[in-house]
């Protein structure tokens, strides 16, 4: 169910009512000027009214409880800064944000993806940052090049990553010592890695598969059509066709057929992504593709170690990737406030020791540095690991996603689907997809 909080910080205040931007009052405060590396705190506002902004995001209780202490930090900084802060799961979040945005009361701080970013740039919710940017109001010299450019819309900046996250094959090491099997190793080219899951299947004879099915898998397609020197999208479009994705399929046709998978019927459930289904935590299988980000909690859900080790294919494939942004509402009427939090939210270095790897590796290498050793707990040490140990190879960033990604990837689910359970051959499945994929894109 959705949780709303009353105000952060706030002696009296009435936690049944309900203020959004029309109980913000005066003139915007002073964001904080441009800094270079860690932040030591926010702007100090000439402004003599209090404000209060309102903060949405997607979630669990762990993320909330540490996002609600970062704000908290804020506004002991800025006294007259408070917060309103609701938050849920990832399901129902954005028809929830869709329906804010038609009533035209988005919350002046939302938590968005790649997967919307492009489209409410362009139904213009959120607000351009451009400017702020230029003039360091907004500081984003701190974080990798690719990353800023994958907050970049049509040439203008229109959120920034509140983490920095990196496509892996999460799997169980513990099983895989049981089974005496090596472990997938980074860089692996995929028929390597099939081959290898398939051996893991009949190491434990056919207890559990290898691996995830991951044909419908969209990150996955993607960085293999990056290893081959493709791409998903170019520009608005899709930047492959049908010989390339019937490829891919016939790919996963061959891991079914040498039992590297488990079957349709468990794989399904997967497909969504939701970490508490993905088959590496409910035994199905020896590994499970994922975004880094989010070892910390598939470990929490099961009793197993589990690792973590970059995609089939070369490094180069991946790029600096947003986990999630952080993005203003364009109607706020308080755009500087705004800014100034997002600027102390992203390269503050206390704000980084509380927040911890829970959005993902900080975006900011000063932030990075300042809480280097302050991560205890160790699967998101793990996590952290990983993400150094490949930042140095990834590739460049393409720009983020068009309008329609997210209505694409639920196609390929589909198709996938439909193939694993021979409704559809790879032919017919890819000329469906194509044709839906590019009608939906069209929009």
């Amino acid at each position: 169910m959705p949780v709303v909080r009353p105000p952060l910080d706030r002696l009296g205040a009435d936690p049944g009512r309900r203020r959004l931007l029309t109980a913000l009052l005066g003139a915007p405060l002073l964001a904080s000027g441009g800094l270079t590396g860690c932040s030591d705190g926010a702007a100090t506002s000439t402004q003599d009214g209090p404000v209060e902004l309102s903060v949405f995001w997607w979630g669990d209780t762990n993320r909330a409880a540490l996002t609600e202490k970062a704000l908290r930090l804020y506004s002991d900084r800025n006294p007259r800064v408070t917060f309103r802060v609701t938050w849920q799961g990832a399901d129902g979040y954005y028809d929830r944000l869709a329906t804010q945005a038609a009533g035209g009361n988005v919350p002046d701080l939302i938590q968005i993806d790649d997967a919307m970013l492009t489209e409410y740039t362009r139904r213009q919710v959120i607000l351009d940052l451009t400017d702020r940017v230029a003039d360091h109001h907004l500081d984003l010299r701190g974080l990798p090049e690719g990353l800023i450019r994958y907050g970049t819309v049509e040439g203008r900046t229109m959120a920034v990553a509140a983490g920095q996250t990196h496509a892996g094959v999460v799997f169980n090491r513990d099983l895989l010592r049981e089974l005496q099997m090596p472990e997938p190793r980074a860089g692996m080219t995929w028929p390597d890695y099939i081959s290898w899951a398939g051996q893991v299947t009949e190491a434990s004879d056919r207890r559990v598969a290898g691996t995830m099915d991951g044909s419908g898998d969209y990150r996955a397609l993607w960085l293999w059509l990056r290893s081959q020197g493709g791409e998903f999208y170019r520009g608005h479009e899709l930047g492959f066709g049908a010989d390339e994705l019937i490829a891919w399929f016939e790919l996963w046709q061959r891991a079914r057929k040498g039992r590297a998978t488990p079957s349709a019927a468990l794989v399904e459930p997967a497909d969504n992504g939701d970490p508490a289904r993905q088959l590496v935590v409910t035994g199905s299988t020896a590994a499970s593709f994922a975004w880094s980000h989010q070892l910390p909690e598939l470990q929490r859900l099961t009793d197993s170690e589990l690792g973590i080790v970059g995609f089939p294919g070369p490094p180069g494939a991946q790029w600096a990737r947003a986990s999630m942004y952080w993005a203003a509402f364009r109607g706020t009427r308080h755009p500087d406030a705004v800014t100034d939090v997002i600027n102390f939210l992203t390269t503050n270095g206390e704000v980084g020791t509380v927040l911890g790897h829970e959005r993902g590796l900080n975006a900011s290498s000063a932030v990075r540095r300042y809480t280097e050793g302050s991560i205890t707990d160790p699967a998101q040490r793990r996590a952290a690991a990983f993400g150094a140990s490949i930042a140095d190879l990834l590739g460049p960033a393409p720009a983020p996603p068009p309008q329609g990604h997210a209505k694409v990837r639920t196609l390929l689910v589909t198709a996938a689907e439909r193939i694993r359970v021979k409704r559809d051959g790879t032919r017919e499945a890819t000329a469906r997809f194509l044709s839906q994929a590019i009608a939906a894109l069209a929009l």
